[in-house]
């Protein structure tokens, strides 16, 4: 499912400037390396399917298998603010999973993958999401992951460097091998060659 949310009124340009993270900022962060960004990326493009304008917010376990995630669109022109989106974002992290404030050290991590139009390099949005994301990480009680764009060039990883061609913004399921039924869900087309078939993926907010 997709869900929408509508940025209450922006705040003061000098706020909302306070409210962004720099690609240095983020870089020193210590942002842990996804091991395989490919299967990450390409996992959620399918069970979420996103469009222009799409966040898709993910919790990892440590071993890097999905535990939850959500996807919901960002509405409305209004001036970027990591404040509302730290709020949507923890919206749909209590959503889809408890909190983990009561642990010492958070063992699972939340990742964003935002598709949007433009080119693949950083934006003042994308500075909006990372700080958003941080945030809402540490009121859930999350480890901060990465934050990947997927854009018409294809997905990226901002702050590492790391990307691909496919999926981008504008890949129909079919090119990655899925069938999309009429209710919504996502199966995987067979793969003669492999001897089998991959494990259906339901397009939920939940896992």
């Amino acid at each position: 499912m997709t869900f929408g949310f509508v940025p209450p009124p922006a705040a003061d340009s000098a706020s909302r400037a306070g409210r962004m993270l720099q690609p240095a900022e983020w870089a020193a962060a210590g942002i842990p390396l996804l091991r395989n960004p490919r299967e990450v990326v390409t996992g959620l493009h399918i069970r979420h399917l996103p469009t222009p304008s799409t966040a898709v917010v993910a919790v990892l376990d440590p071993e890097e298998r999905l535990t939850a995630s959500a996807s919901f669109v960002r509405r409305g022109a209004a001036a970027v603010d990591g404040w509302d989106f730290r709020n949507a974002l923890l919206a749909q992290l209590r959503r889809v999973i408890p909190h983990d404030l009561r642990r010492r050290t958070p063992v699972r991590t939340a990742v964003l993958l935002y598709c949007r139009e433009g080119e693949s390099r950083w934006t003042e949005e994308d500075g909006a999401w990372m700080w958003g994301l941080r945030d809402a990480c540490t009121l859930h009680g999350l480890r901060c992951g990465a934050y990947i764009t997927l854009t018409h060039d294809g997905w990226r990883v901002l702050g590492e460097g790391r990307g691909g061609r496919r999926p981008h913004s504008t890949s129909l399921p079919a090119e990655l091998g899925v069938a999309v039924e009429g209710d919504g869900d996502a199966k995987a087309l067979p793969r003669p060659h492999l001897g089998g078939r991959r494990e259906a993926l339901s397009h939920s907010a939940a896992v």
